[in-house]
């Protein structure tokens, strides 16, 4: 027992005087800090410029175009231009859908127009004309009978005022 207790001691003994010789010595090739602060670093005041000469795209009138800027120029600031034109037929409601025997409409007329209200099929054909009228300016409520020739299916209802056209779908019974 005596034994073992020089042989724990001087190895204990070992390991400190070890680490201690090791620390002092540059083991792993570090540098020390001081060797940071020599190397001199470039330092950039400002980014750089890159600087080209690329002339801007200009297209010439071709075709009869006119260029964008120059449209803008001409107008009048002064006057609202109207770009899109006013509406003239707006359809409220189409019911009751699906149709048996009766279909109502409720539309809109903005001016007194040719009123004209066709069904056509699926693949576009026009399948039966329920109205061709001129009607007044304002809300109108129509009530179309349904033929019972008319087969079940899917048809649309094409409601056309003037030159504005509406298209509706509906199921018939």
């Amino acid at each position: 027992m005596s034994v073992k207790l020089p042989k724990v001691f001087l190895l204990r003994f070992f390991c400190i005087l070890c680490l201690g010789v090791f620390s002092v010595m540059q083991v792993f090739a570090q540098k020390p800090d001081s060797s940071i602060s020599s190397i001199r670093s470039k330092k950039i005041n400002k980014t750089p410029q890159i600087k080209a000469s690329v002339p801007t795209y200009r297209p010439k009138y071709n075709n009869g175009f006119i260029q964008y800027n120059d449209v803008i120029a001409n107008t009048k600031l002064s006057t609202p231009v109207s770009i899109k034109p006013e509406k003239i037929l707006t359809v409220l409601k189409v019911y009751p859908n699906p149709v048996d025997n009766q279909i109502n409409v409720i539309v809109r007329l903005e001016r007194e127009s040719n009123f004209s209200v066709k069904i056509m099929d699926l693949l576009g054909n026009e399948v039966l004309t329920l109205s061709n009228e001129r009607i007044a300016a304002g809300e109108q409520t129509k009530n179309y009978n349904i033929p019972n020739r008319l087969n079940a299916g899917i048809y649309f209802l094409k409601i056309v005022a003037a030159s504005e056209t509406v298209v509706k779908r509906i199921s018939v019974l």
